[in-house]
């Protein structure tokens, strides 16, 4: 296994699927100026393209031949790309709350991030040492929880110690790159390719996304030739850290039988509780 991560994060959103994965969880790369990676000697090559050569590179170097990719957010669009670029790498696809194209158009329903996108990245570069400097001080806060459980996650099935980790780390990330990341993922489509694509592929959706709207990843999953859709009704766009359990039994039983080729045990599937 491979996981992608959503742009300014580095792995929160993972941290019991990883467990549930065991001894098949292989690979976890940060991206370009995320986490343990250092930033980009150029700044303009963080774009989609390059984030799926990367992965390229970090199988090469771990001497992987193929492996399933596991993608968050932007890290579908990662994982498409990669498959795109580099086919005979890919063993699988594992499409988490994410889209296949312009993200921006429908981020809460509608295009105005996409539209006000160009006068923030302006802004941000004007004073970028005074803008990482506040984010740094106010992201890793538990302000910045109660917001964020007011307009996206699901207060009441997310532990704040599960998200604390997806702001300290979005606080860590430099401003002009995490706008130049966000432009790429809302200029990069990977729509045509879907109708082509070869290898089992599991799309997983949250009913409440408002970051991804469900629609999306419904879409997505019905043009996938053989794709299999998981709608979690009540999840948002962090569904895999509050409904845990569905989630990891879904991958899981998905691996068995199509990646594996296996027939699940029956005691198997249906044991886990959702949280």
């Amino acid at each position: 296994m491979l996981l992608c991560d959503g742009i300014g994060c580095d792995g929160y959103v993972w941290r019991y699927l990883r467990a549930d994965l065991g001894a098949r969880f292989g690979l976890h790369p940060h991206y370009r100026g995320h986490g343990r990676t250092a930033p980009p000697r150029d700044p303009q090559r963080v774009n989609i393209e390059d984030l799926a050569d990367d992965v390229a590179c970090v199988l090469d170097d771990a001497l992987v031949e193929r492996a399933v990719l596991i993608g968050h957010s932007m890290g579908v669009q990662v994982a498409l790309e990669t498959y795109r670029r580099h086919p005979e790498r890919v063993a699988g696809l594992v499409l988490v709350c994410g889209a296949p194209s312009h993200p921006l158009r429908t981020f809460r329903g509608s295009a105005v991030l996409e539209e006000l996108l160009p006068t923030i990245q302006r802004w941000i570069h004007r004073v970028p040492g005074v803008i990482n400097r506040v984010t740094r001080a106010v992201l890793p806060t538990r302000i910045a929880y109660e917001i964020a459980s007011r307009l996206e996650i699901r207060r009441e099935l997310v532990e704040p110690a599960d998200f604390m980790p997806y702001l300290e780390g979005m606080a860590r990330v430099d401003a002009r790159l995490f706008v130049a990341m966000l432009s790429a993922a809302g200029a990069h489509s990977a729509d045509e390719l879907l109708a082509t694509i070869a290898t089992p592929t599991l799309v997983v959706a949250g009913g409440r996304d408002g970051f991804t709207p469900p629609e999306r990843s419904r879409a997505m999953a019905a043009t996938i030739p053989g794709a299999e859709l998981l709608e979690i009704p009540n999840a948002s766009h962090t569904a895999p850290i509050e409904r845990p359990n569905l989630v990891n039994q879904t991958v899981r039983e998905f691996l068995t039988r199509r990646i594996d080729g296996e027939v699940p045990d029956s005691r198997d599937v249906g044991s886990s509780v959702e949280r």
